[in-house]
């Protein structure tokens, strides 16, 4: 008899286990999302193409190696639900779930090999104790663990809070973020592979800023994924 699984089902019938995304009861062997939804979620599978609609977003504007999102984003989706339970609900474990997830992929394909450090868009600290966590930092975890690769918060930190980017043109969203990164230990970052994380790319002004920073450290070389892009 497997006693972990009989007091996990033990659980399930006072506690009952849902599914993220539609509400149904997860059976045995699931995880914070049921495999049906698995299945139909929108993948993008943009990270098996080196150049794909993910990296036409960044063409011109900054030198990154490549760069891919789990899912496609769409308005009163599932992928939306899960998001919004993950940033606003508090429910982290979507978040690592869904990063894990997104490192398998990675692990998978041959134009995220060489991989050093995983890097968190970061959150401002009144933000941070706003929201409570850092979800891109959740993200980052998820990836890590799945690939094996370390992650750090402090490599990349934002010094100075910023507004809300929803509903900014991309103009307005650049200038909203041109100078509010910095890389307290630059040292650090000599001569490394990055992969840099957020949870959503819409325009891409928050990424391209990060990354501007982190390119501007001496043999740096970027890599940029998120869970969703919008289309």
């Amino acid at each position: 008899m497997n006693l972990t699984g009989t007091i996990q089902d033990f659980f399930s019938l006072i506690y009952p286990r849902t599914c993220n995304a539609c509400g149904e009861s997860l059976i045995t062997g699931e995880e914070c999302i049921c495999t049906l939804c698995r299945f139909h979620l929108p993948k993008t599978r943009m990270h098996l193409e080196e150049d794909n609609k993910f990296t036409e977003i960044f063409l011109g504007r900054i030198p990154i190696e490549t760069g891919t999102a789990l899912f496609y984003f769409q308005k009163g989706g599932k992928v939306q639900e899960l998001i919004h339970r993950f940033k606003y609900k508090g429910r982290k474990e979507i978040g690592h779930f869904l990063g894990g997830m997104l490192g398998e992929e990675l692990r998978s394909s041959s134009f995220y090999e060489g991989i050093d450090l995983i890097i968190p868009v970061p959150l401002h600290p009144d933000k941070m104790r706003k929201r409570g966590f850092n979800q891109s930092e959740v993200i980052a975890g998820g990836i890590a663990q799945s690939m094996g690769i370390p992650h750090s918060s402090k490599a990349l930190i934002r010094s100075v809070a910023t507004q809300t980017q929803t509903r900014k043109t991309r103009f307005r969203r650049w200038e909203n973020v041109e100078s509010v990164f910095e890389t307290p230990n630059p040292q650090w970052l000599e001569n490394k592979n990055l992969l840099l994380v957020d949870d959503v790319v819409t325009t891409g002004s928050t990424l391209e800023a990060c990354a501007q920073k982190l390119l501007a450290v001496e043999g740096t070389r970027v890599w940029l994924v998120t869970l969703a892009i919008t289309y």
